[in-house]
This record gives structure tokens, C-alpha cells and sequence, in this order.
């Protein structure tokens, strides 16, 4: 099932806001001299020092996945010679281009992950690492988009953020292949296998490896959490802004846009795969010689936008992921390690917003007609619960809507179902709730439409590189420092709460009504529990048939 193609502007805009062209792919000896070099399974790196910390970037951990490689698992990369050059990242992943974007960006050379340590050397043991799958709906983003010197120097933790495929090149499926796993995903399991392998000489203790992401990244560990082939590759997990219930109903973003979910049946990826077979003209012969011309075809001809959102959903029915992720994770097949789960009060207002100008919700019929194309007979109970004139606007009132029913309570109701089998497990849920948030770059501004604490909007606070339309302010970047320690508070112990932070207490899904999550907002008293269940009506949500 295709997303909107609005949906995936909203999202490629939330995960990677304006990005910058990463430089091609490193060649051995070219770095610049007096930089660190370390020595991993393939060959010795050269990175670049920043004073308080040292980046490596561009640091292959698969062969390229190129010529017969392509829809591939990925294999290890080969050994070079000499000192590689690891002080610019390589290039993204070949992707949809960002609105107003003419040509398709990346490589399908892109197999790379970039390290940021601390420059001193740890004090007796081995840092914790964290490593870092980004967000844009399985078809942009890249690691490099996310600077992470705040987490390494002020959280004394290595991270480690990673580009793995998208769209088609990483989702593809078709009977030649068999049950293949999804590639994208596969890719991320083969990070974290190089991780195990090689962190150790960057200063990172391989035994203590948090997993964490936003979006299509917090997606993904779900997935990694009930994949039997993720089994040992990390020990705690985070997953913001997306759980292994998230989904959304149709008419999300407009009317008759379908129902999305963000995974997919093996047989319906492979179905979609005959049918772009034979748009690309590849029908003859058995399914080798069909796979061959498929990937005898250009990287262009391939990277199309319907081409590239056919295949933006990881297949289920295979090795990696035997069964769907939500029902492995319902009947307690998951990995148990220590989990923080998240939101942002205002999600979908990233998706609402940069589609009022084609999509206008500006009455309380355009809003009536949005909730009789998303939920049918039960329209009339949901705008029971949510008036539009309990809002500033109708739009805002939709946004409110989908919000609750899309992230907040597919949120919680994945911390209830990890709580049911494994009542003992470290378990924190939280909701970001910075009304000013800074708005991510490139986003058109709606007036009357605020964003608030919309998808993405944390990101500037983990990643203070990551671009906005205007800074942080003081307070801030005080709740900034409070996240930061929070995080990598986590990755050094399964807990987040440290003796300088305000307490932070375990999520109680068996007690619904008890202020359990963690609200993280500026200024004094801005993080504090708070009942997101009852906030977010989940209890009308939980009843109503989906």
C-alpha cells in the first residue's frame, strides 16, 4: 500500500529538514594528516579531531550493494590497504528528493556509518555506545544529518549513526527472490554486527549498545525488538515518535489517501514487485532472467517517486521478520532489554500542516468530512469527543485527532503489551511537550496553525546541529542538557534518572489513570509525570473499532 505522497513530503521533511550532500565515498590515503586512526576488521580509518571530541565518517560496514549485489543481503566489507580517509561521511542513500528538490540525490553505494567519541580516552571501562537509525518514512534521511558531539562529549558515550537502503532499493521484494528479508533492515543488522566487532578500539564497550531512533528509525527497532536475527546485537532501546503499533486510518492526509501501516505481508511486497516487473519491462523469461534485467536497469529508471513509495514498508513473512512485528510483539516474542518509548504532543501536525495549502480544513464541514472519510460510522463519536470548537481551528482539532488515534495511544498500548510479558523489564515512556519548539527548516509556515510539538521537533535537542528556523533559547537548552543526560544516562545503565535530573519514574501500563510518563518541556516544573492516557483520550481510542 502506497503512501500519499504528501505523507512522505511531511515525513522526508521531519527526518532529514534541509539536507546536505554527502561527499563521495572515501579512497584509502587520501585523509589528512594527524588525525586519529583506528583500526577496524577492514583496514585502518583516519578521522578528524574537533578538540573535546573525533568524528569518522564515511567507514564502510557492507560491500556496496551495486551491479548483482543490488536486492542482496548485505555481506562484509572488503579489507583495503594503507589508512582510509574518514574524515568527511560518504554519500546518502539514493532517496526521493525534498519538496522543491529537482533530481534524485545519493548512491546506492552507501553502506557507510559514521563514529563520534569523546577525545580522551575512557577512564577504565569502555563507553556505552549509541547507535542511531534515522527517520523519513524508509525513503530518505541519511546518519550524517544528525551531528552527535552533545551525546559523545556532555553524555561520555560513542555514537554511532548509520545509513542503510530505502525505498525501492531497500524494500523490494518479488517471487525470484523468495522469502528475502527486508534489505533496510538487514543493513541496520549488519551496522550492528560491525559495531560489535570494532567499537571496542573507538573507545565503546560492545556489550552495553543502545539502540535507538525516530520515525521510520524508532519503526525499525521495533522491528529489530521481535527479529530473531537481532538476537544479542543491542542491549537497551529507544524508540521516539514510533512503536510497533503505529498506524494510520485512511484520508490521514486528504481524502481517500489509504490506510497506512508500516509493515507489509511478504506476498503483497512480492505482488508489488511483479507489477513494477512489468512497468520497468522485465517479464521475459523465468524469475533469474526477470531479476537480472531488474538489476540491469539505472539507478533513475529505478528511484521514481511511485517506484520509490511502492517500496517504503518492510516485509514480514521471512527469516528476519518471521510474523508482523505488533503480533509477534502481542504474544511476547521480543527481545527483553530496557525500553524508553515516546511521543511529541502535537505529531501530526507535521503531517497536517504542509498540507493545508492543497488541503484546506478551514470549517467545521471540511473537519466533519475528514472524520467521515477516516472513520466511518464512528465519525460521529469521534467528533463527540473532539469538538471544533474545543480547538483553535478545525485543522487544529484534526490534527489533535490523529495525534491521539496514530501515536500517543499506539504508543502506550506498545509499552502495555511489552509490560504484559515481561512485567519486570526497565520500561519509561515520555511525551516531548515544548509548545515554541523550534520549527524544523524548509517547513511553510501556516498562520493560525501553530506546530507546536510536532514529529521531528525533539531532534534539534538530541542533534543540536540538526536545522531550525531560529536557536534554542536558554531554557532550552537547559531541557536540552536534561534530555541529553537522560539518554545517555540510559544507555550507561537501563535507567535514565540521574542524582541531577528530575526523578523520571517507570511507565505503569496496568495502572492507565497513574502519571507515569515523562513530560519533557522548558522553563521550571517542565519535566514532570504526567497520565498521557488520559490527556490523549486513549480509552475512548482503546473501545473504538479500528
Amino acid at each position: 500500500m502506497v503512501l500519499s505522497s504528501m505523507l512522505c513530503a511531511a515525513a522526508l521533511l521531519s527526518a532529514t529538514a534541509v539536507p546536505v550532500a554527502g561527499a563521495s565515498p572515501s579512497s584509502p590515503d587520501s585523509g589528512r594528516q594527524g588525525g586519529a586512526v583506528v583500526r577496524t576488521d577492514q583496514g585502518l580509518v583516519r578521522g578528524v579531531s574537533h578538540g573535546s571530541y573525533t568524528t569518522f565518517g564515511g567507514i564502510p560496514y557492507a560491500a556496496p550493494p551495486t551491479g548483482p549485489m543490488r536486492w542482496r543481503a548485505p555481506v562484509p566489507a572488503a579489507a583495503w590497504q594503507g589508512v582510509r580517509d574518514a574524515t568527511r561521511p560518504a554519500e546518502r542513500c539514493v532517496q526521493m528528493p525534498t519538496p522543491g528538490a529537482g533530481a534524485i540525490v545519493g548512491s546506492e553505494d552507501c553502506l557507510y556509518l559514521n563514529v563520534t567519541a569523546p577525545a580522551t580516552k575512557p577512564a577504565g571501562k569502555k563507553r556505552p555506545v549509541l547507535v542511531w537509525m534515522h527517520g523519513g518514512a524508509f525513503l530518505g534521511g541519511s546518519g550524517s544529518d544528525y551531528g552527535a558531539e552533545r551525546l559523545a562529549v556532555r553524555g561520555d558515550t560513542v555514537v554511532v549513526t548509520v545509513n542503510y537502503r530505502l525505498g525501492i532499493f531497500g524494500y523490494f521484494g518479488h517471487s525470484g527472490l523468495g522469502a528475502a528479508p527486508p534489505f533496510g533492515l538487514a543493513d541496520q543488522q549488519a551496522a550492528l554486527r560491525w559495531v560489535r566487532a570494532n567499537i571496542a578500539r573507538f573507545g565503546g564497550d560492545p556489550g552495553k549498545v543502545t539502540l535507538f531512533g525516530e520515525s521510520a528509525g524508532a519503526l525499525s527497532i521495533c522491528a529489530h525488538l521481535t527479529s530473531p536475527t537481532a538476537a544479542g546485537l543491542f542491549q537497551r532501546a529507544v524508540l521516539q515518535s514510533g512503536s510497533c503499533l503505529t498506524s494510520f486510518p485512511r484520508g490521514a492526509l486528504g481524502p481517500g489517501t489509504p490506510a497506512y501501516e508500516p509493515f507489509a505481508s511478504q506476498t503483497d511486497v512480492q505482488t508489488a514487485g511483479a507489477q513494477a516487473a512489468r512497468q520497468l519491462g522485465c517479464t521475459a523469461g523465468g524469475p533469474d532472467e526477470v531479476l537480472a534485467c531488474l538489476r540491469g536497469q539505472s539507478t533513475d529508471r529505478l528511484a521514481t517517486a511511485q517506484l520509490m513509495q511502492s517500496f517504503n514498508r518492510p516485509a514480514f513473512g521471512n527469516t528476519l521478520l518471521p510474523t508482523a512485528p505488533g503480533r509477534a510483539l502481542a504474544s511476547g516474542r521480543f527481545h527483553r532489554v530496557p525500553v524508553i518509548l515516546g511521543t511529541n504532543h502535537d505529531e501530526m501536525r507535521m503531517f497536517v500542516g504542509p498540507s493545508l495549502a492543497a488541503l484546506p480544513i478551514r470549517t467545521e464541514g471540511d473537519y466533519r468530512a475528514r472524520l467521515a472519510d477516516a472513520f466511518g460510522p464512528a465519525a460521529p463519536a469521534v467528533e463527540a469527543r473532539y469538538p471544533a470548537a474545543h480547538h483553535a481551528s478545525p485543522a487544529l482539532a484534526w490534527a489533535s485527532v490523529l495525534t491521539d488515534r496514530s501515536f500517543t495511544c499506539t504508543t502506550l498500548a506498545t509499552g502495555k503489551a511489552i509490560a504484559a510479558h515481561a512485567p519486570g523489564l526497565p520500561l519509561y515512556g515520555y511525551e516531548f511537550n515544548d509548545p515554541d519548539a523550534p520549527v524544523l527548516a524548509g517547513l511553510p509556515a501556516n498562520p493560525g496553525f501553530p506546530y507546536g510539538a510536532a514529529h521531528g521537533f525533539e531532534m534539534p535537542f538530541l542533534f543540536p546541529s540538526f536545522p531550525t528556523e531560529q536557536p534554542l533559547t536558554e531554557r532550552q537548552r537547559t531541557l536540552s542538557d536534561r534530555m541529553v543526560d537522560y539518554w545517555t544516562t540510559f544507555a550507561r545503565t537501563g535507567n535514565p534518572n540521574t542524582p541531577t535530573t528530575p526523578p523520571w519514574p517507570t511507565l505503569r501500563p496496568s495502572s492507565p489513570h497513574a502519571p507515569s510518563v515523562q513530560s519533557l518541556a522548558p522553563g521550571p516544573g517542565g519535566i514532570h509525570p504526567v497520565n498521557a492516557y488520559s490527556a490523549h483520550k486513549c480509552s475512548f481510542w482503546d473501545r473504538l473499532p479500528q
